[in-house]
């Protein structure tokens, strides 16, 4: 699908593309260079394991001063027995003395969001969805150092 607005055409672009990729690469990082700022994106990934299987996951990235979580999961035989808050923990204290100001994740409402609460995230907002609550959106930071 195209859509054409004077000389400009717009269009779904399938992922991944290198093109597309490139593009926001460069024209994201001479920006950040223009305003003084290091992205510094990097992208990570732990997981656990138990007899060679793995058994839970976390990923995410690092941006700017600041950690980003994506994805935690524990496989469900094996949750209740503290993968996800060893995984959580993992990730804290290896970018702790980093520079890294404070860890985001969103969670939604079927997800268990007063865990993250149990961990020290605390809730800035809650974006709530009108059709089902079950997918109502938490939103969380944990900072390293509050006194900043």
């Amino acid at each position: 699908m195209k859509i054409n607005l004077s000389m400009i055409s717009i269009e779904k672009v399938e992922l991944p593309c290198a093109e597309l990729q490139n593009f926001i690469e460069y024209e994201s990082r001479k920006y950040e260079f223009q305003n003084g700022i290091l992205c510094n994106f990097v992208p990570f990934s732990f997981c656990a394991k138990e007899n060679n299987e793995i058994v839970g996951a976390i990923t995410g990235y690092t941006c700017y001063q600041e950690i980003y979580i994506d994805e935690l999961i524990v496989k469900e035989s094996k949750r209740f027995k503290s993968i996800g808050t060893q995984l959580l923990n993992t990730v804290e204290k290896y970018y702790e003395n980093s520079g890294f100001v404070n860890i985001n994740l969103c969670t939604n409402e079927f997800q268990s969001p007063k865990f993250y609460e149990k961990l020290g995230f605390e809730l800035e907002f809650v974006r709530k969805n009108p059709f089902n609550s079950k997918l109502n959106k938490y939103f969380y930071v944990k900072y390293y150092n509050r006194n900043i």
